[in-house]
């Protein structure tokens, strides 16, 4: 998930003229008078902004003024900027036993008596019935072809709009890693595909092919969103783990490299939306980020990493100032812990989900009352209070038995596509 940046902010004459614009409509001629005409536009504005995504969009249907007001960029980024990181939601992503279904789970404290899971209706299914979450970032969704990683969508679940990408070259045999992010300079969004293939007409083709992992070509592909093609950037020097870039810090993606045989400590890698140069980011030198297994998420704008360290225990290391070596800290040590959820399903086999990675618990961020959220084994979400050091199962009603978790924020956010680039 990336920083909230207000990417389309306003100057104080443009706020001016939407304040005028949008009072006209509040109090239109066709138009039920509600009250709210009467209350300055930047106090309707702000207040809004602080509503959790669920009720910003019943908001919506109201009346046409609200409407209309729901849709204005301004309110959209203000939103983005106002609510953001501390109250995420999620999107749960199952794929088990056959169709494809994402869910929403609102975590929001107004809605303790409410029903927490909800299913969501992606209006690109009938053309992409099987499909892969490649990234959220500002209220978007990144979705690719899990069949043939060739159609790309992106879609707004809570505003329903969603754009087909364009096609991107393809290989005959390839596997594909993919990133999605903002850079808040640039204003740009970008869809990034690091495509690893084997050259069919080498004579050493089939031999590649019975060492499966083996894909010694590789081609950088990137799409600026309103765009009508993509670009290559040529080969990259790195061979990243076969998932999605994990965190965008600083309108940079990252990634975890594969361990090679004689250097089996695995590099955290950037790719700069702006400039589009790969670099690596320093790790500690202690710590559980020097052993093999370890992911990477963003934790209040700042890069973090979750690895086991000694005694089994997972430990969370964040970067207080972005690629400086010593400022990694230790910030969380959470002990082992086995959910009611797995002990009940320990007969059932955990090869099933196929993107597991190998990691037995996912860090997925911080909740508002400070506590972490925790994914074991796809299959059970626990927060964990790091003051008291006691684990909670979260059980919702509704909840898929297996799925992929992305942490995301709801927003009624959409890109400007009326002015395409080259």
């Amino acid at each position: 998930m990336c920083s909230l940046n207000l990417h389309l902010a306003m100057e104080d004459s443009d706020f001016e003229k939407m304040v005028k614009r949008r009072r006209t409509e509040l109090v239109g001629d066709d138009q039920q008078i509600t009250g709210m005409e009467r209350i300055p536009m930047e106090i309707v504005a702000d207040i809004l902004s602080r509503l959790p995504i669920t009720s910003l969009v019943q908001f919506k249907f109201v009346c046409k003024a609200w409407r209309s007001l729901a849709q204005d960029p301004f309110l959209a980024n203000n939103h983005l900027s106002c609510y953001g990181e501390i109250n995420p939601c999620l999107i749960l992503h199952c794929d088990f036993p056959l169709r494809n279904q994402l869910y929403f789970v609102d975590l929001s404290t107004e809605n303790l008596d409410k029903e927490k899971v909800k299913k969501l209706h992606a209006p690109f299914q009938s053309t992409m019935p099987e499909f892969d979450l490649v990234g959220s970032c500002n209220g978007l969704l990144c979705l690719s072809d899990s069949l043939y990683n060739d159609a790309l969508y992106v879609y707004n679940p809570f505003t329903m709009d969603y754009m087909e990408l364009p096609k991107s070259k393809k290989y005959p045999d390839q596997e594909v890693v993919f990133g999605f992010g903002f850079h808040p300079k640039t204003k740009e969004y970008k869809v990034v595909k690091v495509v690893y293939y084997r050259n069919t007409s080498s004579r050493n083709y089939q031999r590649a092919r019975r060492i499966s992992h083996v894909y010694p070509q590789s081609d950088v592909q990137v799409l600026t969103l309103g765009s009508s093609s993509w670009k290559s950037l040529g080969k990259v020097a790195y061979q990243f783990i076969r998932r999605p870039s994990e965190a965008l810090v600083n309108g940079r993606l990252h990634w975890i490299t594969r361990p090679r045989r004689y250097h089996p400590a695995r590099k955290i890698i950037s790719f700069d939306l702006e400039d589009e140069q790969f670099r690596e980011v320093q790790k500690p030198d202690c710590g559980g980020l020097n052993r093999c297994n370890y992911h990477l998420a963003a934790l209040r704008g700042c890069l973090a990493a979750a690895g086991y360290g000694n005694y089994g225990k997972l430990e969370m290391w964040v970067m207080k100032e972005y690629n400086v070596k010593e400022s990694w800290e230790k910030k969380f040590s959470i002990g082992s812990y086995m959910p009611k959820g797995l002990k009940q399903n320990l007969d059932r086999p955990f090869k099933l989900w196929k993107n597991t990675h190998g990691s037995v618990v996912k860090f997925l961020c911080l909740l508002e009352n400070g506590e972490i959220l925790l994914e074991y084994k796809n299959r059970v979400l626990v927060s964990y209070d790091p003051k008291t050091g006691k684990f909670k199962d979260m059980a919702f009603q509704g909840i898929p038995k297996w799925f992929q978790t992305v942490v995301h924020v709801g927003s009624l956010n959409w890109f400007d596509t009326s002015q395409p680039t080259s």
